[in-house]
């Protein structure tokens, strides 16, 4: 599928401050869910789910990162004027299983492809996403308090979703051809 490879070639992530309303609606989100969890998942564990910030739920979570910043004497834009910005974010959680057989680093690496995946469809699907974590991803009595996660799971990545009439920029690529290893001999 060519077109499926130039997409990957040429896709490029929307900042949450150039993302505006609309955001898809539940009918459209959910493909775009369906297509993230298409990821390997060794074990068939899906040791990961969603938590879908909209409306309120986004207001109301913005508005906590702005206090537990101003709390640890931190810029309260830092962090929370992402979730303000962008009309939807969906916070993908690493919830990992117990198994003798599936290590929890495989679970995670399982988790983080779904962020990845979850991006992709959204940009594929015509919407402006991009995917990003910040110190709010990795404070526990916000993410336990607010977006109800158990104390053995981890967001592993904010996506943020929305309308983008505005290409960004493209920035510098790495040189993959330096970041290579061949083992022929």
């Amino acid at each position: 599928m060519p077109e499926a490879l130039d997409f990957l070639l040429s896709r490029r992530s929307r900042p949450a401050k150039l993302l505006s309303p609309p955001a898809p609606g539940r009918d459209a989100l959910m493909p775009l869910l369906t297509a993230a969890a298409r990821v390997p998942d060794h074990g068939k564990l899906e040791p990961w789910r969603f938590v879908v910030l909209e409306g309120d739920g986004r207001a109301r979570f913005a508005a906590a990162v702005r206090a537990r910043a101003a709390e640890a004497g931190q810029d309260p834009d830092k962090g929370a004027l992402a979730f303000e910005q962008a009309p939807m974010a969906v916070a993908v959680v690493a919830s990992p299983k117990p198994s003798d057989k599936i290590p929890a680093i495989e679970q995670l690496h399982s988790a983080g492809n779904v962020a990845l995946s979850l991006l992709n469809a959204a940009l594929a699907a015509g919407w402006g996403a991009s995917w990003m974590t910040g110190w709010a991803a990795y404070d526990r009595p916000l993410v336990e308090g607010v977006l109800g996660l158990a104390p053995h799971e981890s967001v592993v990545g904010f996506v943020y979703l929305g309308t983008c009439a505005t290409p960004p920029p493209d920035r510098p690529r790495p040189d993959v051809a330096g970041l290579v290893t061949w083992l022929d001999a």
